[in-house]
């Protein structure tokens, strides 16, 4: 393993470990779990169709070309370094709404195969939010490590973060890290648990919540005072990674040569049989954690915009 970088820092490779495909074990539910249990995370390579996420990054790029933000072809996902989308599509959030609920798309979010996958996991049938959290992320870009306990508390008592690339995902261009053990930092997360975010489920409060705490803004210093390791691999079309929500994950840096934009997805699953009473999350037009649905996310910023 190695060109990691976090926050723009180099990772020193012997801080880097390669995530554990537990694919294997798909036969196995209570082997599943268990390592579910032990890791916080569970790594399926290949277990989603190649040729549906393949579609799903086509359908999604081809829109983006369509506003200037891709070149040709689309599934190749190289950036213009331009933008015509508020002259072309008028209402972000329509927009990025309508991306984010493509056909192709959903098919693999929301399709036979995650839900059996999800299936297996909880041991019962599983029902993924309506909701789900696209993300274009060209170089430069990254997402900051967090727990997602936070933005999720109140209502299922059990939600799993599915988190699928949507195409070939090298290292260098940002992909999902995960904090090796941080689902077992007690001084971390039983603060999460004891909270349930009843009085107040506020942006700011769960922002708060999620991203203020130790060592968040350096997180290679986080890694050396835990005697831990960032997770991560190169990933391929058709792997998932399934997490639990006091599971620590960002992304690495964006720092493509080529200037690919890395493209993934993040959906959350929860046993059917817990409630859907989250507006947030669930329904026709769900609002977010912001109140505005998809025209808070920061997929609904042209590609030239600073997250």
């Amino acid at each position: 393993m190695n060109a990691c970088m976090i926050q723009g820092e180099s990772v020193p490779p012997e801080l880097v470990g390669e995530l554990q495909d537990s694919s294997s074990f798909m036969t196995d539910p209570s082997r599943l779990q268990q390592q579910l249990d032990r890791d916080g995370y569970i790594y399926l390579r290949g277990g989603l169709d190649a040729a549906e996420v393949l579609a799903g990054r086509e359908e999604i790029f081809s829109r983006l070309m369509e506003v200037g933000e891709i070149k040709p072809p689309a599934i190749e996902g190289i950036a213009t370094g331009q933008s015509r989308r508020q002259e072309v599509v008028g209402d972000l959030g329509a927009f990025w709404k309508s991306v984010s609920e493509g056909p192709a798309l959903r098919q693999v979010t929301h399709g036979e195969r995650i839900q059996r996958i999800m299936d297996t996991v909880f041991g019962q049938p599983a029902r993924g939010h309506d909701l789900i959290f696209l993300r274009a992320a060209t170089v430069g870009r990254a997402t900051q490590p967090h727990y997602d306990y936070p933005f999720f508390a109140g209502f299922s008592p059990k939600i799993h973060t599915v988190w699928i690339p949507l195409g070939d995902v090298p290292v260098t261009d940002g992909p999902l890290v995960m904090v090796e053990g941080s689902n077992r930092f007690a001084d971390l997360v039983e603060p999460l648990r004891q909270s349930e975010f009843a009085g107040g489920r506020s942006e700011e409060v769960v922002q708060k919540a999620a991203y203020e705490i130790q060592d968040m803004g350096c997180p290679i210093a986080l890694i050396r005072e835990r005697s831990s390791r960032f997770l991560t691999t190169g990933f391929s079309a058709g792997d998932v990674v399934v997490f639990t929500s006091f599971t620590l994950h960002g992304s690495l840096d964006n720092h493509s040569s080529i200037g690919r934009t890395r493209l993934s997805c993040d959906v959350r699953y929860q046993p059917a049989s817990d409630t859907t009473g989250d507006q947030r999350y669930f329904g026709h037009n769900p609002s977010g954690s912001k109140g505005k649905g998809y025209a808070d996310m920061r997929g609904a910023k042209p590609l030239t915009e600073p997250w």
